[in-house]
Order: structure tokens, then sequence, then C-alpha cells
């Protein structure tokens, strides 16, 4: 028997391969099914092996050996296995073998770690590999860890099964995305770079847009700080026809603060005092994060002293102690001081200060009206600009003094109880209005610097505190001046004569042709009425033509005074005799006239004729004069009809 079981082991493993042939003969095509057939053959074949091994030593009874004896091995030579059995060989084959053909999505262990890359057992005949790069999104990579992956090359030139981490999470990242939009689940991404306007992160393996307005719910200073980093966020919204997906952090972070808002906004009293943290600065103020709530402090409510920007005494997330000044009814709008915290500064003022004392102070801030003056910390007095000058003609405070300028000033009034204090600087010298009367009497003649133009005239100043007025009238004899500034400038130096002088209302009437002869007396007789000049025209328009004679007296001769005695004008350039026929020394005016020479000719001649026609000897004339007279009459005709 030995001998036969010895011979018939080889049979018996080739027909049991063909009856497992046979039974698998419907098997699939693919790869898949060769591998589990081949499998299976292994195991088979090894369950038969070690059946015959483990025979006993002992021969069995023949009742025991007819009960176990197969048959169908004994005239087959094929084993036959229970149904059962292979069912059983069948399972365990697929759940501790991997198919590396198939294009589905695996689960790995990581077994090893190097430098580059991960190995991962998937139970396939192989370990496979992955770059460390796929794992970028996770620093915490470590041994024993269960990652999902996809057979990339089932053989690589060195014989090496090459896995991927990526594209097996790509495949069911669509999923995932789309399961943690719907259900508002928490997912973790890796912020992998900066790009316009926000973030790029990688969640399950998508490339995610996160904006900047999204990562906090303060603004954002650094973006780089969260480059290369695993955070926490919520998908808000998901483009499927484009393939986008945007995401937020700042949502989480509101659920949060949300909560604590809730909290703190029902705890809030006037007069309570919270610390907060700097969140954003303005030019009218710094508004405070008190741990999810926003307050506002005001810029006059930063500091007693006055202050240009709050960026001066405080920074962003410096943290500070604020006082709860007021708030609305909902608690949404919540008015923050800091300078209430300290005592006011006029608490501390010298209590025997009084008006009429000297101070000292610093110049803090300047306005077109007047100065402000730092007397003590937090204490300013006003000087106004009419307290600067004795000057009545009231300029700019900066023309006096400028920001950081030490000063002395005489405290004119003072209020403690408002907390106002107005200061004057003029009271440190005497005003020169007392003895102005001694100084500039009327008649008085003077120079001045012109200081300011208006359109009635200029201002100019003999001393500090003494400004007169020169009308626009009272600036020249011969110049008909529109604008002062068509004479003099700021700063030009002239004469002046004392005109007018209210020492009471403090005013100061100036003239400054008083101080020069007048012309137009020496005019009275050399352009007299009647005289004649010879002169040429300088210019002329439809109105009529000027002639200059000198800088003060230019004439004006009118359309019809150009007529000359034959009929033709005069025009620019032309040279001829003219006669004034009006003089106003008064308004500066002179006309002349050309005409009216031949004219006076003509009356003249008639004169002399009508002289001869009368001779007293005659009692009645002649034949001859009463010629001489028709002609007369006809020649006077026609001049007039001329005229006309």
């Amino acid at each position: 028997m030995p001998e036969e079981k010895k011979d018939s082991k080889p049979k018996k493993a080739v027909k049991k391969t063909a009856k497992a042939e046979k039974v698998k003969s419907p098997a699939k095509s693919t790869k898949k099914a060769k591998i589990k057939k081949e499998v299976v053959e292994t195991l088979a074949n090894e369950v038969i092996d070690n059946q015959i091994e483990e025979s006993p030593v002992n021969e069995p009874t023949a009742e025991e050996f007819l009960k176990d004896f197969d048959w169908n091995l004994f005239e087959e030579g094929i084993e036959t296995i229970k149904d059962d059995k292979l069912s059983e060989f069948e399972k365990l084959v697929e759940e501790n073998f991997v198919d590396t053909y198939n294009e589905s999505v695996i689960e790995g262990t990581i077994i090893s770690l190097t430098e580059r890359e991960a190995i991962i057992d998937i139970n396939a005949k192989s370990e496979g590999v992955i770059s460390l790069n796929e794992f970028r999104y996770n620093p915490d990579l470590k041994v024993g860890d269960k990652v999902e992956v996809l057979v990339d090359i089932q053989e690589d030139k060195t014989g090496q099964l090459v896995l991927s981490h990526r594209k097996a999470r790509t495949i069911k990242a669509w999923d995932r995305v789309n399961d943690a939009h719907d259900q508002s689940t928490v997912v973790i991404g890796f912020v992998k770079c900066r790009t316009k306007g926000g973030m790029i992160v990688d969640v399950f393996g998508l490339e995610a847009f996160l904006p900047g307005s999204q990562i906090d719910v303060k603004p954002i200073r650094d973006y780089d700080q969260y480059v290369n980093k695993n955070m926490e966020f919520k998908v808000v919204k998901i483009n499927h026809e484009f393939k986008n997906v945007v995401v937020s952090h700042k949502a989480l972070i509101e659920a949060d603060i949300e909560l604590q808002k809730k909290e703190i906004i029902g705890q809030l009293e006037k007069g309570q005092v919270l610390e907060g943290t700097v969140k954003n600065i303005t030019t009218y103020g710094v508004f405070i994060d008190l741990g999810g709530v926003d307050g506002l402090i005001h810029i006059t409510d930063l500091s007693w002293n006055r202050i240009n920007h709050p960026s001066e005494i405080l920074e962003l997330d410096q943290k500070l102690n604020v006082v709860i000044l007021d708030f609305d009814d909902d608690k949404s709008r919540i008015q923050l001081g800091v300078k209430q915290l300290s005592a006011h500064p006029w608490e501390s003022l010298d209590a025997e200060l009084k008006e009429g004392d000297k101070v000292k102070g610093k110049v803090s801030v300047l306005a077109d009206y007047g100065a402000f003056v730092e007397v003590v910390d937090g204490v300013e007095g006003l000087v106004h600009v009419s307290e600067m000058s004795w000057s009545t003609h009231l300029r700019s405070a900066q023309d006096f003094v400028k920001v950081g300028d030490q000063v002395e000033a005489i405290v004119l009034t003072l209020d403690r109880e408002e907390r106002k204090m107005s200061l004057g600087i003029k009271q440190l010298s005497s005003d020169p209005w007392t003895d102005i009367t001694k100084k500039y009497p009327v008649g008085s003649k003077h120079s001045g610097i012109v200081r300011n133009f208006t359109n009635f005239g200029i201002f100019v100043e003999l001393e500090e505190g003494i400004d007169g007025l020169v009308y626009i009238s009272d600036l020249s004899w011969t110049v008909k001046v529109k604008h002062p500034s068509e004479l003099f400038a700021a700063g030009d130096k002239i004469d002046v004569l004392v005109l007018e002088l209210d020492s009471e209302a403090r005013k100061l009437s100036l003239g400054h042709k008083q101080t020069m002869d007048n012309p137009w007396d020496v005019y009275d007789k050399t352009f007299a009425e009647g005289t004649s000049h010879n002169a040429t025209i300088s210019d002329s328009n439809d109105k009529g033509a000027t002639i200059i004679f000198n800088d003060d007296i230019t004439a004006f001769v009118p359309n019809r005074h150009l007529v000359k005695e034959d009929g033709n004008k005069l025009k620019k350039g032309d040279t001829s005799d003219f006669k004034v026929i009006e003089y106003n020394k008064d308004f500066k005016r002179v006309v002349m006239s050309h005409t009216v020479l031949f004219n006076d000719q003509e009356k003249k001649n008639v004169k002399e004729s009508l002289k001869k026609v009368n001779v007293k000897d005659s009692d009645k004339s002649t034949l001859g004069d009463l010629d001489v007279l028709a002609d007369l009459k006809k020649k006077m005709v026609d001049d007039e009809k001329k005229k006309k």
C-alpha cells in the first residue's frame, strides 16, 4: 500500500490539476481569473499532499477503509473537493491577494519610509513605492498609516511596482468634496501657494480656492504665513461645470465667534473695563476686538493729549484695556474709550493759575483761526489769530508760529468747569496805538510796506501793529487804476501821507499820490480849452482815435471830429493840428478835434466878407457885391450838406 500511494502521488497531482482545469474551464479569460486559478490549484495540491503525508501509520480496519475509501479517486485518479471548500479558497484569495491589473482604488499600509519614497504593502506579490511629494499635505505621515493608492505601473524598468496616492485621491475627491459641502462637514486642506486674491488649497487631492477675505475674521497682512500648512476648512461653493471649489476658514471661526459674541454681549455694561486687541486703525479712530465683538475708540477718546492720527500711540494687534462708554439697543455698535481710564489733566492744573498770568507752552496744533498751545500735558489753551499781533489786519496763524514752537502767552480767560483757556501773545508787548497821534499825525509823511490787496485799495504796514489803508483813488494822479496790483506788488516799499486818523476805531487812512505834485495842475494852462496842438494819431477804432502826448495825457478825438476839409478822415499815423474842445482835471479827460479848425476858419471868412459888403459909405449894393454874396451863400450850403 505505501508503495502504491508513493507511486500514485504524482499521478494524483497531475489528475488534480486536470480536474481543477476541468472545473475552471468556464472561467473568465481575464488575467484576474488566471491568477485565481493558479492560486486555487496550488492550494488544492497542498491540501492533497498534506492529506497523504498525514495518513495514519496504523493500518485501518476493513470497515474503516471501505467507509473512507474514495472510489472516484480509485477509478478515475481524481480526488473530489467539496464546493464549500472551493468557495472558502476563493474567499481567502479575494481577501488576501490584490489584482495589480485592476484600476480601482485599493487601500495599502505604509511599512517603511525613506528620504524620498514611501513603501506600501497592498498584499500583492511585491510592495509598491510612492514619492513622498504626494504626501506633502500630510507632514505627520508615519509607518503603519493606511493610505489609498492606485496601481500606476505594474513593473517599471527595475521590476518595481509603482503606486500613486494622488491619482487615488483624485478619483474619490469629488465624491468627498460634494459630501463635505452637502453635509457642511469640516475638511483638512493643505495650503499650497499664494495666488491673486487668495490662496490655493489642496483638498482631497483637488485644488480649491481660498479667497483672502475668507482666511480670517481680521485683515490679513502676511499671506505667506499660511503657505505649506494644514488648516481646517468648510466647502462653501462648488461649480460643477468648471470643476471649481471654494473653501473658507473664516466660516469656521465665525461660527465659534458667534457663540462668544452672544455670551459677551449679554454681559456688557456701561463703565465695564475689558481687554481688547487692536484690529484696525483708521483716521477717525481704532477698532478693537473684544473676543468676537468689535468696538470703536474714537480718536478723541484715545488720549487727553491732542493727536493727529491713532497710529501715533497704537499699533495693530496691540493689547490694551478699554472702558465701555456707550452702545445701542441691540449692542451692535459699541463705543469704547481709553483716556477715561486715567484722570483728566485739568484736575492736576495749578490751582493758583489765574487770568493775567504768564505761561509757557508748546504749539501743538495750528488752525486758520489760531493756534493751540499745550501748557501742561493734556491742557491746551487757544491763541486766536487776533491775539497774536496788534495789527487789525488779520492773517493766518501760520504767519506767526509753527507746530513745536515754544511760546510765552498771557492767560486771558480761564474756565475750569468748562475746561477752556484762551491765551494772548500780543499782550506781552505794548499797544502801538496808545501814542499813535504823536507818531503819525495827520499830514505827516512815512514809508511803509504793502502787505495786502483789496478791490478798493491796499493795506500798508507802517510798523508791527500799525496798518493803514490807501484807497484806489489815492494811488495815482494820472493813471486810472482798475486794481491796485497793476501798480504795486506785495512787499513793495512806498511813501504815504497820513490823511485821516481814528485812534479809537484803530483806523488809519493814507494816500500815496499826495506825496507827489499833481501834474494836472500844470496841464490846466497847457491843455486849456481852445488851445491847438500838432500831434500824431496813436490809435483808432470805431468810436474815434487817441493821441498820446506823454505818460499822463492821452487825448480822445471823436469820429466826427476826424473829418478833414476835403471830406476824408484822418487815420492812425496821420499828423495834423488838433484843438482842445474839452478839458476836465478831475476826471483826467482831454477831448480834441481836427474838424473844428477849418470850420472856424470858414466862419471867419464869412464874417470878413460881410464886413466888405456892409461898407458904411455905400448906400446900395452893386451887382458885383450881389454876386459875391451869392457865391458865399452857395458855398455855405454845400458845406452844410457835406457835414450832414
